[in-house]
């Protein structure tokens, strides 16, 4: 009975050392394999600015913000943005931005991310009423998911909407 037990045995084995891992049905490339990888990658405020300036060719990229700069002591603090970058918009009048410093919202726009598109929600919210009251400080706001937008008033409405636009298209 062990002659017969042991080739039965060693058949067995054999059989489920064949049905490895690699035996498994791999899964099948619908074209859509590269574009779930890049929509898993996270935004930051670098690569959002990239795809913006993009499609609104006057945008140029003036800083990104770190914890140590950050003008407004935000960065990384709970319910707060997690990157910034400032931007400057060649449209803009050197004369209407005199005196304001490298950076300023003014000079162009800040593309901030959030963790929660709720956070990004409500920073654009706060913004908005905030400036309502002073025209000096007012602003455009574009929120896209965890994007917040903020685009200088000294941009006409329409040039404005190009960066609502983009925003829009941000993924």
């Amino acid at each position: 009975m062990r002659r017969t037990i042991m080739p039965i045995a060693a058949v067995l084995l054999a059989g489920l050392a064949a049905c490895g891992p690699s035996d498994k049905p791999k899964p099948v490339d619908n074209g859509k394999a590269g574009s779930s990888a890049a929509a898993s990658t996270p935004l930051t405020a670098q690569s959002a600015f990239q795809k913006i300036a993009a499609s609104v060719s006057s945008a140029k990229l003036s800083g990104t913000v770190t914890a140590d700069d950050d003008p407004n002591h935000l960065l990384g603090r709970p319910g707060q943005y997690t990157s910034k970058v400032t931007f400057s918009d060649s449209r803009i009048k050197a004369a209407d931005v005199e005196g304001t410093k490298p950076g300023d919202v003014d000079r162009g726009g800040a593309v901030e991310v959030f963790a929660d598109p709720a956070d990004a929600a409500t920073r654009a919210k706060y913004i908005q009423a905030v400036t309502k009251s002073m025209p000096a400080l007012a602003e455009y706001d574009y929120v896209h998911g965890t994007v917040l937008v903020r685009v200088s008033h000294y941009l006409t409405p329409a040039q404005a909407a190009a960066y609502k636009t983009a925003a829009d298209g941000l993924s």
